[in-house]
């Protein structure tokens, strides 16, 4: 009987601590050297170039060269994390990881691999 009570407190403890609310952004690890190909493309394909491609809205961000003209011109990183108007995109803002990374990969001079 004790062996039983053991066991279910265990589980009990295991499933409590289970059910932790955690987003993706908190438990991923961190990039520490994001690329255009691996890191950058997939969230601005999943979150950008359904309006911003080149018979959207401008800027167009489909092609490496577009985004990175974007993002020198000026508003595409404030517009991410919301620090000039609107946030984009409009579904609303990115988790912080994702856009931290972006900013990475632009201080980190537009790495394209």
């Amino acid at each position: 009987m004790k062996k039983i009570k053991i066991f279910l407190m265990i589980i009990g403890t295991v499933f409590v601590v289970s059910c932790e609310s955690n987003t993706y952004d908190q438990i991923s690890v961190p990039v520490t050297n994001p690329t255009y190909v691996t890191n950058v493309k997939p969230v601005i394909t999943a979150n950008c170039t359904g309006c911003h491609n080149s018979g959207g809205q401008f800027p167009n961000l489909g092609t490496y060269d577009q985004l990175k003209t974007a993002i020198v011109s000026g508003k595409v990183i404030c517009k991410i994390d919301g620090t000039c108007g609107s946030i984009m995109p409009t579904g609303g803002k990115m988790p912080q990881g994702t856009i931290d990374m972006i900013k990475l990969w632009t201080a980190n001079g537009f790495i394209n691999q």
